[in-house]
């Protein structure tokens, strides 16, 4: 999933490591999510969103294919 956590995290001029303490998670898992590696659960991305004061869409994209209306 596209996502812009290395721009934010870059941007509040923290390492991986510091995040990755503030959130409750290891170095390496935030480094996978950076690469689009690993999809976070959601309890994470609302982590993430919180920790950088925004909203869960602003961090990331799900690329979402075709309609999903009902």
């Amino acid at each position: 999933m596209k996502n812009g956590v290395r721009t934010r995290r870059e941007a509040a001029d923290l390492s991986q490591g510091e995040l990755a303490e503030a959130v409750g998670v290891t170095r390496q898992t935030i480094n996978a999510i950076e690469r689009e590696r690993y999809d976070p659960s959601l309890e994470l991305a609302f982590k993430l969103a919180a920790y950088f004061d925004c909203r869960v869409e602003d961090v990331f994209d799900p690329e979402l294919d075709g309609d999903l209306t009902a």
